[in-house]
């Protein structure tokens, strides 16, 4: 059955980390931890991940739509071509984290997940291969910041050329993208 992305109601509460700003209780809403099975889009959440290392969260997601037009919609295609010239230009971009080193990471990381295409591995099988297809489901504590299953991701993609892909980078963007499911008891998403 399809998550819940209807609004929640008066008598309904989510999880209290999405609770300060209206910007993350809609994205809470909306789009933390709803399963994601579209490879493109679960490249781009990695990317955002990995240029949120060290911010909050709310940070990207202000900067999201600017991330969007930086990186040509995150199309991997595109990204993969880009060069020096373009580092340049991003790092000129004040709509975006202007961070070298993740900047570099996710062109590198462009050009790996084609290499992964290109070999027969398509990265939203290999994903949720690592949860065995289904979301793993958290204590319901509220959000952790690393789990075994993100240690195991992380080494994988790092094997295949990616790069800003540490564990609790990747647990964070399998908490993002329903991989697992760590929303809190009380929450109207779990």
């Amino acid at each position: 059955m399809p998550p819940d992305t209807s609004p929640m109601t008066e008598a309904q509460q989510r999880c209290r980390w999405a609770t300060s700003d209206p910007l993350l209780a809609a994205y809470h809403d909306a789009e933390w931890g709803v399963p994601e099975f579209d490879a493109r889009a679960l490249w781009e959440k990695l990317m955002l991940d990995g240029f949120q290392a060290g911010l909050a969260w709310i940070t990207i997601l202000r900067k999201r739509d600017a991330f969007r037009a930086a990186f040509a919609g995150f199309d991997p295609e595109q990204v993969a071509r880009f060069g020096e010239a373009d580092v340049d230009r991003l790092l000129g971009d004040a709509g975006i984290v202007r961070s070298r080193a993740k900047i570099e990471a996710t062109i590198r990381n462009a050009r790996a997940f084609l290499v992964m295409g290109d070999g027969g591995e398509d990265f939203s099988a290999f994903a949720w291969e690592a949860v065995g297809g289904k979301p793993l489901l958290g204590d319901g504590t509220g959000p952790t910041s690393r789990s075994d299953a993100a240690d195991r991701l992380s080494a994988a993609l790092k094997r295949r050329g990616f790069s800003f892909v540490g564990p609790v980078i990747v647990h964070a963007w399998m908490q993002a993208t329903g991989l697992v499911n760590d929303h809190e008891l009380g929450c109207f998403r779990r």
